[in-house]
């Protein structure tokens, strides 16, 4: 990967996608309230990794971008849509997300909620009817596969029901007595969109079945490898860096890697799970999945 500048591929992808979702909101009328609340969150800035991983499974599959740019958008948006609930008062209550104050901060708690519910609500019209904003986009039948993929994982099978779980464990004041329990409820709440990000990219490039398996299993451990990284900055991180508030996992009392396992532990169970990661991507041409082993790396790495 000596060759592989990674900084200039992310900016890049980071562009294309901030260009894409800048159009999907100029789509909507600007003096909606609704409208500015979706995108004071939506454009905030951000990693954008769940669409940039959508994008470079596509392009490991030796496909054209293109056809992933419809997933990727609403995979942002739909992950937007989380962070804008879990900054909610009755959840994590932040006053801070991705460098600025929270939707509800800025546009009353009320707004927020709807906001939340209009930028998921309306990444499934962008998922099922693209031809309105995208020139190339995949066909009927592997946009209800989309669908059908990215609502399982941000649903009650998914990330829902992970936010469930993690927040029924700190309302009973319990603590996890279980590595098994712990990765369950980050697999369903961090891992899962994760996972759907890269098999929505394969599927729009068209991907046979053993390449869309051996993608899911290089998601499956770079999602949990996130949430592990997620909460040893949430203990060490520096806020001015992370754009987000540290410490709220304690004040929270969220069950969470270093608490269950120790930072050091934690870091190295990370760097375990991002070499099977890596590992996973053999059956395909190295030079294509030099993106997706540069952000396993980073995801390694990240300081926000």
């Amino acid at each position: 990967m000596d060759n592989f500048d990674f900084k200039a591929y992310l900016k890049a992808r980071q562009t294309l996608v901030n260009e894409r979702l800048g159009a999907i909101l100029g789509s909507l009328d600007p003096r909606r309230e609704l409208t500015c609340a979706m995108g004071h969150s939506l454009m905030a800035g951000g990693k954008r990794l769940r669409p940039i991983l959508c994008l470079a499974a596509c392009e490991a599959c030796s496909a054209p971008l293109e056809p992933a740019l419809p997933a990727a958008c609403a995979l942002e948006m739909i992950h937007t849509y989380s962070l804008v609930h879990d900054d909610l008062p009755a959840m994590d209550n932040d006053d801070l997300r991705r460098g600025i104050p929270t939707c509800h901060r800025a546009f009353g708690e009320s707004t927020a909620i709807l906001a939340g519910d209009g930028l998921l609500t309306h990444a499934f019209q962008i998922l099922s009817r693209p031809e309105n904003l995208f020139k190339v986009f995949p066909d009927p039948g592997v946009r209800l596969e989309l669908v059908a993929i990215i609502s399982d994982a941000a649903g009650i099978n998914g990330m829902v029901e992970g936010q469930m779980l993690d927040m029924l464990l700190q309302n009973a004041d319990e603590t996890v007595t279980s590595l098994e329990l712990l990765t369950q409820i980050h697999t369903l709440k961090t891992g899962g969109m994760i996972r759907a990000s890269v098999v929505a990219g394969a599927v729009s490039a068209g991907a046979d079945n053993a390449m869309i398996e051996s993608l899911a299993v290089y998601a499956e451990k770079i999602g949990l490898a996130f949430q592990i990284v997620d909460d040893i900055l949430d203990v060490e991180g520096d806020p001015t860096v992370m754009g987000k508030t540290a410490g709220s996992d304690v004040d929270n009392r969220k069950m969470t890697f270093p608490s269950f396992m120790g930072l050091e532990a934690s870091r190295k169970y990370a760097q375990e799970i991002i070499n099977e990661a890596v590992k996973a991507l053999d059956l395909f041409d190295e030079k294509k999945t030099l993106p997706l082993k540069a952000i396993a790396a980073y995801i390694l790495q990240r300081k926000r």
